[in-house]
């Protein structure tokens, strides 16, 4: 399993550092996993299928109007 840390996360994604500070604490976003007393890091699966789940329903909002 690839562990991605904060700052490559954040290009995948393309969000600010606040944002996805507030996307994870809403719920909206995987929350990370501790890798150390002060790391943290973020399932690359997850993400993938978090990005994956966005597009799907991007397309069902075209199909749909």
């Amino acid at each position: 399993m690839k562990l991605l840390r904060k700052t490559e996360l954040l290009e995948i994604v393309g969000v600010s550092d606040a944002t996805l500070d507030r996307m994870v604490k809403a719920g909206r976003f995987p929350a990370p996993v501790r890798i150390g007393k002060r790391a943290v890091a973020w399932p690359e699966a997850e993400v993938r299928e978090w990005l994956a789940e966005r597009a799907a329903e991007r397309d069902r909002e075209r199909a749909a109007g």
